[in-house]
């Protein structure tokens, strides 16, 4: 029981920094409250290869 709570814990948090990075981060506008948050997730959303269509 202990571990299905978690998991669903796990998926909310995720869930949520998914919404507030394309709420926030990837149309270019700074995170009002967290903004070190932000930047964090830009960062780490530079790193991850694109592949572009034609």
């Amino acid at each position: 029981m202990l571990a299905i709570v978690l998991v669903m814990l796990g998926i909310l948090i995720l869930s949520a920094a998914v919404v507030l990075y394309v709420a926030y981060p990837h149309r270019g506008e700074k995170m009002p409250l967290a903004p070190w948050f932000g930047r964090a997730m830009r960062r780490g959303a530079e790193k991850v290869p694109v592949i572009h269509g034609e």
